[in-house]
């Protein structure tokens, strides 16, 4: 079975410090899977903000950015506290199977 990621949020607006929260729902039957938020600047690479272990219980926390994982309702949303001029970006989230070898 294929996986399929989806952003409800096509563009938004915010002022400095607010908390901003961004949704991404997916669905795969996979069990073992990574899920990922990058941002891209404007004309820069993606950068890789937070990765998040399907089979981690605890939510993951990188600085500023924080991580909502529901593993049954298949939801992964992107928390940004205290949101600043840098954070301007447009933002990616992604799934990655997790292969063994």
């Amino acid at each position: 079975m294929a996986q399929t990621v989806t952003q409800s949020q096509q563009e938004m607006s915010v002022q400095e410090a607010e908390t901003v929260i961004l949704s991404c729902t997916y669905d795969t039957s996979e069990s073992n899977y990574y899920l990922f938020w990058y941002k891209q600047p404007p004309s820069r690479q993606m950068i890789l903000i937070i990765r998040q272990e399907a089979y981690k219980q605890q939510n993951a926390t990188e600085n500023r950015f924080s991580v909502n994982f529901q593993k049954a309702a298949k939801s992964f949303s992107l928390k940004i506290s205290d949101s600043q001029l840098g954070d301007a970006a447009m933002y990616f989230c992604a799934f990655m199977k997790h292969t063994m070898r």
